[in-house]
């Protein structure tokens, strides 16, 4: 049994030092991949209105869109009219917007990912209470035959768990501005 364990050890030993450095790269490549455009066109639809009449100015300007995506129950009592939203509103609607913008880019350029990915765990957890009691949408249950929203975001928590708790990863400016702690060698 020993000589398993040790032949267990020598192979894995090496697999888990890469993974280590390699696993959080692939965390945010796979962020890249899968959520940038998704956040980033969710953005864009907060802030750029759909005649394509984008300016450089409309990107501080929220359209009233924003407010029925973010505030939907709000927003119907306010009679669909931005004016009639209050000063909170319009700063959560600011914030989450430009949110939706600044933590992705930052978790793909590896820059204060640990930061970013938990303002993104945070960030996801708020839009899932959005959906299901702003929007109608359904949590469904974990472990049930159906694939539903819970089970998609708790895929993307997952993946951004990975960066809170390992960091950028070997290729990130973290690594290079001295962001991220060098990691030591625990002898076998």
């Amino acid at each position: 049994m020993d000589r398993l364990i040790s032949l267990h050890n020598a192979i894995f030993a090496p697999v888990e030092r890469l993974g280590n450095q390699v696993i959080p790269l692939l965390a945010r490549l796979i962020f890249a991949a899968t959520l940038l455009r998704y956040y980033w066109n969710s953005a864009g639809t907060k802030v750029w209105d759909r005649k394509g009449e984008e300016g450089i100015l409309d990107f501080f300007t929220l359209e009233s869109g924003t407010y029925a995506q973010m505030f939907p129950k709000a927003f119907e009592a306010a009679g669909y009219n931005t004016a009639n939203m209050g000063f909170h509103h319009d700063l959560i609607a600011i914030a989450g917007t430009y949110a939706e913008w600044l933590l992705p880019l930052l978790i793909v350029l590896g820059l204060f990912t640990r930061l970013a990915a938990l303002g993104m765990i945070g960030f996801v957890t708020v839009q899932t209470w959005v959906d299901v009691t702003g929007h109608g949408g359904t949590l469904g249950a974990l472990f049930d035959t159906r694939y539903g929203l819970i089970d998609e975001r708790a895929l993307w928590i997952v993946l951004l768990m990975v960066m809170v708790i390992r960091g950028a990863g070997v290729l990130s400016l973290d690594r290079l501005f001295g962001l991220a702690p060098v990691a030591r060698q625990v002898p076998a």
